[in-house]
């Protein structure tokens, strides 16, 4: 699966994007970042408070809830307000 990161989330993994294989029983979005808390600090930062994350699963938004098996992308990006 490819995770993309955008604006701080990017700044704070240290990339943009990468592929992963998340562990078996990995079924929704708040167990993948669960997993990814583990993998750094810089993960553990960017992943901090679950209230400012936004995510979108195969380009459509979701939430932490959101099932991610048989997805084959996932993004976290800030929230995004318009002008």
């Amino acid at each position: 699966m490819k995770l993309l990161y955008f604006a701080w989330v990017k700044q704070k993994t240290g990339m943009g994007e990468e592929d992963v294989v998340p562990p078996a029983g990995t079924g929704n979005v708040h167990q993948l970042i669960a997993w990814l808390k583990t993998r750094g600090e810089g993960y553990e930062a960017a992943f901090a408070d679950l209230g400012v994350i936004r995510c979108a699963v195969d380009q459509e938004h979701g939430d932490l809830d959101t099932p991610i098996a048989g997805a084959s992308e996932v993004a976290f990006f800030p929230p995004v307000t318009g002008g």
